[in-house]
């Protein structure tokens, strides 16, 4: 377990030197999210087109061990972005990848950027 959650540690747009094309924006649902693969690390890629915003965190729900956090809803709790786990409603900011839940789960995030209708995420590895 420790293997699969070294793979996602939280990267600021400083340390990216690597912008991932996944896709073009219109191919990810607007107010949702959608899962992408690179390398070895599955990454939940949100459309939070109700605020005009972008976010990409790790695909993995810290609390039970599943793939499952791109197919969460997406809302805000006392005006934070956030993702609840589908499976059990852990809420996490899609901001910074905190537990909103007085838990001390956390999330990986990843800088996102649009350029020319492209959506791209910001690697450091």
């Amino acid at each position: 377990m420790q293997e699969i959650l070294s793979r996602y540690e939280t990267v600021t747009e400083d340390a990216v030197n690597e912008w991932f094309r996944v896709g073009e924006a219109t191919d990810f649902p607007e107010n949702s999210g959608a899962c992408i693969k690179y390398k070895n690390k599955q990454i939940a890629v949100y459309n939070f087109s109700r605020i005009g915003k972008w976010y990409a965190t790790q695909n993995l729900c810290p609390h039970k061990m599943e793939m499952v956090l791109s197919l969460g809803m997406i809302g805000d709790k006392d005006d934070i972005p956030k993702v609840a786990c589908p499976m059990h409603k852990k809420n996490f900011s899609l901001e910074d990848g905190s537990g909103l839940g007085g838990n001390d789960l956390k999330i990986a995030t990843y800088p996102v950027k649009i350029e020319n209708g492209n959506v791209y995420i910001g690697f450091s590895d």
